[in-house]
Formats: structure tokens, sequence, C-alpha cells
């Protein structure tokens, strides 16, 4: 089959599946695939279903190209406001080589799109998913940062007790009960512990704030995403967490995080 004719059989067949973005997904799978039998395999993957960018082997994130793959959460655009608020602090701050933490890292695309950034940070990420970790491990290679598998805080070096500047967290966030609304690419194979962060959406952006004080430096930010609907949630955890909340959101990203500046002396 001629290239023409192979492209417009996989737009036909994308169509055919809903995927909205029909062409360009095509361009992408063909342009990934070995071969025709390859790319009909990766179509038969893409139509029954699987997010692109497990069928992809990566995900386009504030201009990298971050490998992903089963069942690691897929890195949003919504989260390159995570990105753009860290990157910011970090600037604002005298001093060199500034400590930033990337906790729930999954992939590890928002600390290396901080690095790509800002390369003289000192970047460690944690995940608790020991998939998401070879993931990010991969994504990391080479930069200096130090990947750990744990729980949140917990597998972090002792010392950076008291001296991070910067805690970024894209953790889960979704009520348990909205789980089932999302879109099936999301719910049907990402982890679901990657997306739930349960009754209320704020159990872990509740821990994480609560174990920031111990790590931050004071005048450190804790920086979270959560869902328009928990802004004033988050703002009262993060006050009786010894943090001095604000609000930042981008209508183009449909982006909501809450920044939290340490005011503890410890």
């Amino acid at each position: 089959m001629h290239r023409a004719e192979l492209e417009a059989d996989v737009v036909a067949r994308l169509r055919a599946a809903g995927c909205v973005f029909a062409a360009e997904e095509a361009a992408l799978l063909l342009s990934e695939a070995a071969s025709d039998a390859d790319a009909n395999a990766m179509v038969t993957r893409r139509v029954s279903g699987e997010p692109l960018e497990y069928v992809l082997g990566w995900a386009a994130f504030a201009g990298l190209r971050v490998a992903v793959g089963p069942p690691v959460f897929v890195p949003r655009r919504r989260s390159e406001l995570l990105v753009r608020e860290a990157v910011a602090v970090v600037r604002s701050h005298a001093g060199a080589a500034p400590i930033v933490v990337d906790l729930c890292c999954g992939s590890g695309a928002i600390g290396a799109a901080i690095l790509a950034a800002e390369p003289g940070v000192r970047l460690h990420v944690s995940d608790i998913d020991a998939a998401a970790v070879d993931f990010a491990r991969r994504n990391l290679d080479r930069t200096g940062a130090a990947v750990h598998l744990g729980d949140l805080y917990d597998p972090l070096p002792p010392e950076l007790r008291s001296r991070v500047d910067v805690v970024v967290a894209n953790v889960p966030y979704v009520p348990s009960a909205e789980i089932a609304l999302m879109p099936s690419e999301a719910r049907g194979y990402e982890a679901r512990r990657t997306l739930d962060g349960g009754p209320d959406g704020l159990d872990i952006v509740r821990r994480t704030a609560t174990g920031a004080a111990r790590w931050l430096r004071p005048g450190g930010s804790l920086l979270i995403e959560i869902g328009t609907g928990q802004i004033d949630s988050a703002t009262a955890l993060f006050l009786t967490s010894g943090l001095k909340p604000r609000i930042v959101a981008d209508d183009e990203l449909s982006a909501t995080i809450v920044v939290g500046e340490s005011r503890n002396d410890q």
C-alpha cells in the first residue's frame, strides 16, 4: 500500500473509532511505525481505546518527549502550569543550585521539564510505583537527578530536611466517586492509584501539605495541582500545615494549583 493510501486508511479507522484528531494521530503513528505491519498493530491498539501516548511510547510535555507506558500516569498539558510556577519560584530565590523535589513523579515529566528550564537545579523525584520509577529513571538519565522509590517524602535522603527550596507535586486528586466519569483512556488504562484522591480528592494533597514543614527551608514553597472545586479546602489545609497559600489558575490550560510558602523556622 502506498503511503498516501495507508495514511488515508489509518485516518478512516481512527475516525470510525471516535478519535477527534484522527489526521494528527495518524501522522504520529505512521512516523513511529517501523513497517506497514507495525503501523497496523499500533492503529489496532489505538482504535481499541489504548491511550495514544502508550501506543507511541512517549508523551509531548512542556517541549519534551517523555517516555511513558502502561500503567504509568500520562502527563497532561495542564501540569505545565506546575512547571511554569515552580521555575518562577526557583528563579525568585537567590543562591546557587536550589533543591527541588518532585513527589508522585510518575514518568518524571515535571522534574525533567524543570531541569530543562533550570539545569542548575538539584532535583530529587519520588514515586511509590516501581513502574513509574523505571520510566522516571529513563527520562532523567544523565541529568544528575536522584530518583527514589517510596511513598511521598519517605525515601528522600534525611539530609534534605529543612533544606528544600521547592516541592512540586501532581498527586492524585480526583474524588473516588468521580473516577467513573473520567475518559475511558484514563480510567481503563492508567493505574487507579495515580488518579484516585479519596472521598474528597484531597487525601494525598493533605498528606503532602502536612509533611512539607519537615522538608522545606524557611521561605521554601510547596506547589500542588488541584481541581477547581477544591480551592477552598486546599487553601484551608495549607494554612493549617503552616503554609501561606495562594492560588494560580490558567484558563487556557484548564489548570489550577495552590502554592504555599513555608512560614516555619525549622
